[in-house]
């Protein structure tokens, strides 16, 4: 039976083929996007903005929140839990 549904949905290769490259790009860009050297980077560069004057105290806030969130879910992802206890 495995034979006869490949043949039947060989037609539907390329959008398999598709969605798998789709999946690995999306994989890719997590990464990249929880990476903590990155999220620290950009910690370090969010502090040179607010002392040179380009943003405020609010707005600084408000980033760096967002860029705390995202470190904290890289360390939940690097040591495997969802931040729920048991």
């Amino acid at each position: 039976m495995g034979l006869i549904t490949e043949v039947l949905l060989l037609p539907f290769a390329p959008v398999r083929g598709s969605l798998w490259a789709v999946r690995q790009v999306v994989t890719e860009a997590e990464r990249q996007y929880y990476d903590p050297a990155a999220v620290r980077a950009d910690l370090a560069r969010l502090e040179q903005r607010l002392e040179a004057g380009e943003i405020d105290e609010e707005e600084f806030d408000r980033l760096e929140d967002e860029l705390l969130d995202r470190l904290e879910i890289s360390t939940q992802r690097s040591t495997g839990t969802n931040g729920t206890s048991q």
